[in-house]
């Protein structure tokens, strides 16, 4: 049966979660996709979301050339999540770190854990 993106739950305003998550495992990021957005990455294999600040697409890498390649997409089981699998070109995150997720908080504290890629 072929899969349509109107069939996973969005939010009010028409989005979803998505993690993206490198090939290694390694969690990369979290955005949103509304059902076009999810469409255009299965068609593509570049993961595409949903820029809520501009409104508009944002191919991962378009502009950075930190490229998301789509390796598999994933539904949780509540059809309300999407974890994309990828292959990532550089880093992943804006600050210029492989993940968006480079502060622990550890005893009370935040603790920067990933520095910046050269």
């Amino acid at each position: 049966m072929p899969f349509d993106p109107a069939t996973l739950r969005y939010n009010e305003a028409g989005l979803i979660p998505a993690i993206a998550q490198d090939r290694d495992g390694a969690v990369l990021m979290m955005a949103w996709m509304n059902a076009e957005a999810v469409a255009r990455t299965l068609e593509t294999g570049r993961v595409t979301y949903w820029s809520r600040s501009r409104q508009s697409f944002w191919v991962k890498g378009e502009s950075s050339g930190h490229v998301q390649t789509l390796v598999e997409m994933r539904i949780d089981c509540d059809r309300d999540c999407l974890l994309v699998v990828v292959d990532q070109e550089g880093p992943a995150c804006h600050t210029n770190r492989r993940s968006c997720f480079y502060t622990a908080l550890r005893d009370g504290e935040e603790v920067e854990i990933m520095k910046p890629m050269a």
